[in-house]
């Protein structure tokens, strides 16, 4: 994966903008990793195999019976909260 600085990339966006459609670009700042540009195409791509990865996980907690109901999720989340 190329890389480049925030500042390199601020300064020439679009021209880094027609790389990522091709291969992703690592921008740091600071010598630290802080963002990725990637081309729509694989942002979907990405997102389909999370939403995937999601429902089997969904289907097999739902087949072992390991699933709230809606008020016990709630619950659930209120008690992570405090």
């Amino acid at each position: 994966m190329k890389t480049a600085t925030a500042t390199d990339v601020n300064n020439r966006f679009g021209e880094f903008l027609n790389e990522a459609k091709s291969e992703p670009l690592a921008v740091n700042r600071n010598g630290r990793n802080v963002a990725v540009l990637l081309s729509w195409a694989e942002y979907q791509r990405l997102s389909g195999l999370e939403d995937a990865w999601w429902a089997a996980r969904a289907k097999a907690a739902e087949a072992e019976g390991g699933y709230l109901v809606p008020e016990e999720s709630m619950e659930a989340l209120l008690n992570l909260l405090h």
